[in-house]
């Protein structure tokens, strides 16, 4: 009875062992990484491609000649539109949005109407001016807000190729700037950025 109950112990403390060795195996280590550094995780448009199509368009922009004479002694109001996905990936074109308009900003030379706001404002200017709770003489009066004088828009999309070896993928991105009062564009570049990856012998 006695060599039973060791023997169930011992068994006991075996399965104790392997879970606790089981769960040290499996603990993630987590650790931060370069938020600049070229990522190669997959060939889907990720973080690096975002840096690059940001950065490039917004140098081409700034560099421009009509740039550089549109912001003398002035700093145009531009409308960001959000960049349009035409690609088969669910993308989060709003990041790119973003990361041209802050460079844009970062730049002294521009300023921004944010229109996915705009509703938020007009509930907070109605609160301003029909609340008794506000005092009139600081409410924020309707109809003072500047009208944005160029849009920056443009869109994203792909082409992609795969057979058994191989898989290729072309990004193509445009954005132009348009002027609001003529309809004119007066800008308008783009960039492309191709990705390939080679299949394993092994399937992986």
């Amino acid at each position: 009875m006695t060599h039973k109950r060791h023997s169930l112990v011992a068994l006991s403390l075996l399965s104790c062992s392997t879970l606790i060795l089981a769960g040290c195996a499996n603990k993630a280590v987590v650790s931060y990484g370069d938020a600049q550094a070229v990522e190669t995780t997959d060939i889907n448009f990720g973080s690096t491609d975002l840096q690059t199509v940001a950065s490039q368009m917004t140098d081409s922009l700034l560099s421009s000649a009509f740039i550089k004479t549109a912001t003398v002694n002035t700093r145009p109001l531009v409308f960001v539109e959000r960049i349009k996905n035409k690609t088969s990936e669910h993308i989060d074109t709003e990041s790119i949005t973003d990361s041209i308009s802050t460079q844009l900003l970062r730049s002294g030379q521009f300023r921004f109407v944010d229109m996915t706001r705009v509703e938020a404002v007009r509930e907070q200017l109605n609160y301003q001016n029909n609340d008794p709770l506000v005092n009139p003489a600081t409410a924020v009066q309707f109809g003072q807000q500047l009208g944005a004088q160029y849009m920056l828009y443009g869109n994203l999309s792909s082409i992609v190729k795969s057979n058994a070896d191989k898989s290729d993928v072309y990004y193509k991105f445009t954005i132009s700037l348009l002027d609001l009062q003529t309809g004119t564009v007066e800008w308008r570049d783009e960039t492309q950025i191709r990705k390939t990856k080679e299949k394993s012998t092994f399937g992986w």
